[in-house]
């Protein structure tokens, strides 16, 4: 029986080749796009899935309220695991301190190669459960021990033996390497750690933490932990809520934090926090993508359903001989799935082919190294329920309606379709052009919400600006050397050193006051410590006062402020006005426009900077614009070699660093914009099939009416005004449902564009004009056709 009906839906198949043809294409395509989301929402929804306890993993995070709104933060004081283990030991089978992961310069005898690292308690490697290739997860035990990732060893030993090797952390620490795990994977948390050095190193390397005066006001290191059995998190993270507000002065307890778990489940998808609510994060793209996916899919099963009942009065006799010699409608029914099924089959088969070819693609838009799991049963078991389910989905309407015909009405030759009849189809077609219009009306408000950030004023030239980062003691120690003798090469124009670069934010501190300071007022600002040729390397804009100056000694307590440091702290004459840190008075010299250091999306935060000769950690560089870049950073790293031999010469461009804070954005905007594409093709496609049909079903009428004189635009007309109005009636429900959306996806951004009409105006005329040409193709055809040959028969 099933052998009947699936040669029965093949010759069908062959029978209607156009028919076929449009239903593969807008099958295989759709169901290209629903797989490929559905990879990419598999590697989303599975991120940090791969760790054995990740349901018991959590991260230690706390709340802090500065003027009356609650910032959320994952940076801790150094003291944080140490207090949890104390007094809440009991709840947690591990508590550990970290540090962040940082790129690091690793060597070993003449080889030195840049890595990312981190120090951690000893628990760490046994808390993720790292699959070890060599050693044990107890490699962290010894203060002077290493762990590296099997790619590192392999980089440096290739299939020689790596434990128990010396290694150099930035050609000064000497560690022995006690394991080797294998590299962790790339949807994970830890994606790219490389090697992990113990706790106690760190604590060693940087003395002052111990001797800090006050400990718990600094948060600067991480915290991790992982639940004891049995435990309930949501009990435990209301236990330790407290845990610093305990320990910070009577001072500092008016800043109210908030001690919270944070499990590893949520730790990617969900990492947007606003005034203490968790506002989701990445999830909402999960769900963006995910509808996107199902709607695209849906298009191309439309189209099946449209061209299915379009052909019904074909199809009706062969219903009606059927049910006459004895066939139930559930073996109709049975017979309509068949053919929606094999059509299904044959565009998952070419689906398959197409995913192969664009995944690449995909890959490097999405950011993702996804790949096609074809040795996966599970795949091919997934592969066939989705088949089954789409050819349910796109056989459902036609395989009940078409049932559903009588047959003596048919067989009599008195069967109509009915002036209702094409109702549900007209209905689709909305449907089809409601949602690849308002697709494309979202893809073009992320690229001018991108634009929009893109162009705002940064308040400095990022071009031709470089950092490179102190990560050696002999960068350290060398720095007044290395900058004149950068500057003589004529490489460079100015150099200067800082706490952070100009386009990211290390430290946010609080403790500051001022004359006129509000009661109850909260002084944290950002605080980049630098030298004094900074705002020539950086080349910022002074709106008042003037910049840092070597010629006079007190500069050595003078503090530059931007733009809202001065709003909030209400200064109506800002230069020499006394800011005090701690008991520590500054003058404030200068005022500038603010710069964009965090999110170009965001209001700017009150940024203070002010004088360390030795607080820098990062080289800033001013590239000299009258010599080529590639000679004036082959000059920079021959004076670097001269000072740190042996070293690799790492260096970052600003401006390439800030383009990377548009990368979520243009990844959401460029999926977007090709998912749109192929949804208007895939709509654009069933249009094409449905004047076709249309077009053949009328070809008397046409000869009639041009025997009797209609000409072929009156005949265009007569043909493409019923569709006109239909992708009409789309615009009118797409455009409303398209603002709506697009306002609300822009309400995330502080600093946002519009919903402007001239976008509106410009994605209705492109919908009516690709929805036009793709009838015209085939009214105009029919218009033309010779009457003698369409009248023929009568």
């Amino acid at each position: 029986m099933i052998r009947n009906y699936l040669k029965i839906a093949w010759r069908n198949l062959l029978k209607n080749k156009t028919f076929s043809l449009i239903n593969i294409a807008g099958l295989s395509i759709g169901m290209a796009v629903a797989l490929l989301i559905g990879l990419w929402l598999h590697d989303e929804l599975t991120f940090d899935k791969s760790f054995p306890n990740h349901d018991r993993i959590v991260q230690v995070m706390q709340h802090q309220t500065y003027n009356g709104v609650v910032s959320t933060q994952t940076a801790n004081p150094y003291l944080m695991a140490g207090a949890i283990r104390e007094k809440y030991g009991a709840d947690f089978k591990y508590v550990v301190q970290a540090s962040w992961i940082n790129g690091h310069v690793l060597s070993y005898k003449d080889k030195a190669l840049s890595r990312n690292g981190s120090y951690y308690e000893p628990a760490f490697p046994e808390m993720l459960s790292l699959e070890m290739v060599a050693g044990t997860r107890n490699g962290l035990q010894d203060i002077n021990s290493a762990m590296i990732s099997e790619s590192t060893a392999k980089a440096f030993f290739g299939d020689g033996e790596a434990v128990g090797q010396i290694l150099k952390i930035d050609n000064q620490l000497p560690v022995k390497v006690t394991g080797v795990y294998k590299d962790l994977p790339q949807n994970s948390e830890f994606a790219g750690l490389q090697f992990m050095c113990p706790w106690a190193l760190y604590l060693s390397d940087n003395t002052w933490i111990r001797e800090m005066e006050n400990p718990w006001r600094s948060n600067f290191t991480q915290t991790y932990a992982m639940l004891a059995d049995n435990v309930d998190l949501a009990t435990v993270s209301e236990k330790i809520r407290n845990v610093k507000l305990d320990n910070v002065r009577e001072e500092e307890k008016v800043f109210n934090p908030q001690v919270f778990l944070w499990p590893m489940a949520k730790w990617h998808l969900y990492n947007d926090w606003k005034n203490g609510i968790n506002m989701g994060g990445r999830i909402n793209s999960v769900w963006l993508f995910g509808i996107i996916g199902v709607f695209v899919l849906l298009l191309a099963c439309i189209n099946f359903m449209n061209l299915s009942t379009a052909r019904s009065e074909k199809r009706a006799r062969e219903v009606g001989i059927r049910k006459a010699v004895g066939s139930h409608r559930r073996q109709l029914i049975f017979q309509f799935f068949s053919e929606s099924t094999l059509l299904a089959l044959i565009g998952f088969v070419l689906s398959i082919a197409l995913i192969a070819a664009a995944l690449p693609l995909f890959n490097e838009i999405a950011g993702k190294t996804m790949v096609l799991p074809l040795r996966e049963p599970l795949f091919w078991a997934a592969g066939l329920a989705f088949v089954v389910l789409t050819g349910l989905l796109a056989g459902s309407y036609p395989a009940f309606y078409l049932s559903s015909f009588q047959p003596v009405k048919v067989l009599k030759g008195t069967f109509k379709a009915g002036r209702y009849a094409a109702i549900p189809r007209k209905a689709l077609v909305v449907l089809q052009f409601t949602v690849s219009v308002m697709l494309i009306i979202g893809t073009l408000i992320v690229f001018k919400q991108i634009r929009h950030a893109q162009d705002r004023q940064v308040g400095y030239e990022r071009e031709g600006l470089i950092y490179v980062f102190m990560s050696t003691k002999e960068l350290q120690d060398h720095y007044d050397v290395i900058r004149n003798q950068a500057i003589a090469s004529g490489a460079v124009t100015e150099v200067s050193h800082s706490s952070s670069p100009p386009n990211s934010v290390y430290a946010i501190n609080n403790g500051f006051t001022w004359e006129g300071m509000e009661e109850g007022a909260q002084g944290n600002f950002v605080q980049v410590d630098v030298s004094h040729d900074y705002g020539k390397a950086v080349q910022w804009e002074i709106v008042q006062g003037r910049d840092f100056s070597k010629q006079l000694a007190s500069d050595s307590n003078a503090m530059v402020l931007n733009e809202s440091a001065v709003k909030f702290m209400q200064l109506k004459n800002p230069i020499g006005s006394i800011i005090k840190k701690d008991g520590h008075a500054h003058t404030v010299v200068g005022v500038v426009k603010d710069m964009i250091m965090q999110s170009p999306y965001s209001p700017v935060f009150r940024t203070i900077w002010t004088i360390d000769p030795e607080g820098g950690n990062i080289y800033l560089m001013r590239l000299n614009p009258d010599k080529p870049t590639a000679a004036s950073l082959k000059q920079l790293e021959a004076v670097f070699a001269k000072y740190n031999p042996g070293i690799p010469f790492m260096y970052e461009f600003v401006d390439v660093q800030y383009k990377q804070k548009f990368l979520s954005e243009q990844r959401i905007g460029k999926l977007s914009a090709y998912f749109a594409m192929l949804a208007v093709f895939i709509s654009c496609l069933g249009l094409f099939g449905m004047a076709s049909f249309m077009a053949e079903q009328r070809t008397k009428e046409i000869g009639v009416r041009k025997v009797m004189g209609a000409s072929v635009f009156s005949l265009w007309r007569l043909m493409s005004t019923d569709f006109a109005i239909l992708v009409l009636i789309a615009l009118a429900i797409a455009v409303p449902l398209g603002w709506w959306g697009m306002q609300y996806w822009l309400n995330n951004f502080e600093y946002r564009t519009i919903v402007s009409w001239d976008i509106i105006a410009l994605t209705c005329l492109g919908a009516m004009s690709i929805a036009i040409l793709t009838i015209s193709t085939q009214s105009i055809r029919a218009a033309l056709t010779d009457p003698v040959k369409s009248l023929r028969s009568e």
